[in-house]
């Protein structure tokens, strides 16, 4: 076991205080390399009792030991994943098996493309541990075989692929942490290029191809679609104005919508050929648009806006 990392979440204030039991558990699983270290570290931020690499056979006996009535615990987060062995593919039974306790649980999946995971290892000149003496990407395959059935098991799950670690710790706390204003929806605007694959976490996705490409201009190549002249190239023939038209009734409908239902992260993506010009566009006047709302914290990404160079 790798690390383990208690806090103070849940112990009375006082000696004569009830004691208090288990009331919430997360189970953190997914390639690694996928940012399941970031994902524990938002949680023991938050003072849950944390415990990295535990076997999956490991689960029930702590749970059973949080449930002790005299347990100070009252929630706590595990990673487990393949570094655990062979004991690893019990996970999805030990999951089914809490289902007959008496605690609110839920499984956190971390996922990422192959060539993400592959650069991340590359980065950091680690090992896969499913193949310590071969290639990486023969790992992430043997990995991916095993971890399908728990991904169909998860009660969320992340695609790491293009996000920082402050964007999935944001992420990550949005959905399952309190937030000081329950009703505030967390939206994130987030451009693509389709020619990198969309985004497989999106909520909603607009293609807006059919508007001019700045692409084709050479001056304009080079810019973001930051650049006033690159929007200006974009709404020339009037489409713009009328794709907002559209649109933002839409969002504007939408939005409560997902608020009432009581989702807290919406991620709308916004996608275009490379990535550049039109999507970030369009990506950032929408957040400019919704920033100053009181019910909404929105957030603003540009996958690929970097990596999309002419």
């Amino acid at each position: 076991m790798e690390r383990m990392a208690s806090t103070s979440a849940g112990e009375a204030t006082d000696s004569g205080a009830a004691p208090t039991r288990l009331q919430d558990l997360v189970v953190i699983t997914g390639f690694s390399g996928a940012g399941k270290s970031t994902a524990m570290n938002v949680f023991e931020d938050a003072g849950y009792f944390c415990v990295d690499n535990l076997p999956p056979e490991m689960i029930r006996s702590l749970v059973d030991l949080f449930m002790h009535e005299g347990s100070k615990v009252e929630h706590a987060a595990v990673v487990s994943d393949v570094r655990g062995g062979e004991f690893f593919e019990t996970l999805s039974e030990v999951i089914e098996g809490m289902e007959t306790l008496d605690v609110a649980h839920r499984v956190l999946f971390l996922d990422a493309d192959e060539q993400s995971l592959m650069n991340r290892y590359k980065e950091t000149r680690r090992r896969h541990p499913l193949a310590p003496h071969g290639a990486i990407a023969s790992g992430i395959a043997a990995e991916r075989s095993v971890l399908e059935p728990l991904k169909a098991r998860a009660d969320f799950v992340v695609d790491t692929t293009g996000l920082s670690a402050a964007e999935l710790r944001r992420r990550i706390a949005a959905e399952f942490l309190p937030r000081e204003n329950a009703g505030r929806l967390s939206v994130t605007f987030q451009s693509f290029g389709f020619k990198h694959g969309p985004p497989r976490d999106a909520d909603l996705s607009f293609d807006v191809r059919f508007l001019p490409n700045p692409h084709y201009v050479p001056e304009l190549r080079p810019l973001t679609g930051r650049d006033q002249r690159v929007v200006d190239y974009v709404a020339r023939e009037g489409h713009l104005a009328d794709f907002y038209e559209k649109l933002i009734p839409l969002l504007d409908f939408l939005l409560p919508q997902y608020q009432a239902e009581g989702k807290s992260h919406l991620m709308i993506a916004i996608g275009c050929t490379g990535g550049r010009h039109r999507s970030v566009a369009i990506s950032e006047h929408l957040a400019a648009r919704y920033r100053d709302r009181d019910d909404l914290f929105v957030e603003l990404a540009h996958r690929d806006a970097d990596r999309a160079k002419a």
